[in-house]
């Protein structure tokens, strides 16, 4: 009976925090465009429930994320569009890779961070930003990464710069983008984990 309880309350807890990433993308604010890239907030709760209900759960809010970023960019591309949609590309599978593969290692590499700060007795108020800067500089790095990797000339081609160029071009995005992301997530994953933290308890985690 006490092992039903908890798969009841995880499950319910999965649910809500799928719930608030689908009002993210349905209000736009999952994903803000800008003039090349997508900001995304949509990395909140997935960190928030990899550290809630454990390295599974935040891999399965990663692929929400990651399966709204493909419907995106497919239904309203952008200059990227290519590398986030398999149906935008020749290339086909990196586009999928990259849209879901790097956002579902988001929760994982978040989840499992949690747990061996926890391990050693790491304080809330510290682990919390640790874990949410590192979770959006997973997203950060992976995606822009990934697209170096397997889709250098698209980039070039799209960006309309010599294929040597593209690695400083995606530096200088990571840096742009992936920075202010990693400390708002440090900001927001500490305040709000802290809150759901104490209103949840020791919350049942799947590794």
């Amino acid at each position: 009976m006490k092992n039903r309880k908890k798969d009841t309350r995880w499950m319910a807890l999965l649910a809500m925090l799928v719930a608030v990433e689908l009002v993210l993308v349905a209000t736009g604010i999952g994903l803000i465009p800008l003039p090349v890239i997508k900001a995304t907030t949509l990395h909140i709760p997935v960190i928030l429930g990899a550290v809630l209900l454990g390295p599974l759960a935040g891999g399965i809010l990663g692929a929400v994320f990651g399966l709204s970023s493909m419907w995106i960019n497919t239904t309203a591309p952008g200059l990227l569009a290519f590398a986030f949609s398999p149906f935008m590309s020749t290339t086909g599978l990196p586009g999928a890779l990259i849209s879901v593969g790097c956002r579902i290692l988001i929760g994982v590499v978040s989840g499992w961070l949690w747990i061996a700060l926890k391990r050693v007795r790491v304080n809330d108020y510290i682990a919390l930003p640790v874990v949410g800067v590192a979770g959006a500089m997973t997203n950060t790095v992976l995606v822009m990464g990934s697209i170096y990797f397997l889709l250098a000339q698209q980039y070039a081609e799209v960006k309309n710069v010599a294929l040597d160029a593209v690695f400083g071009l995606v530096m200088a995005t990571v840096t742009a983008s992936g920075i202010p992301e990693a400390i708002a997530a440090a900001v927001l994953v500490t305040a709000i984990g802290k809150a759901l933290l104490r209103l949840t308890g020791a919350a049942p985690r799947r590794v």
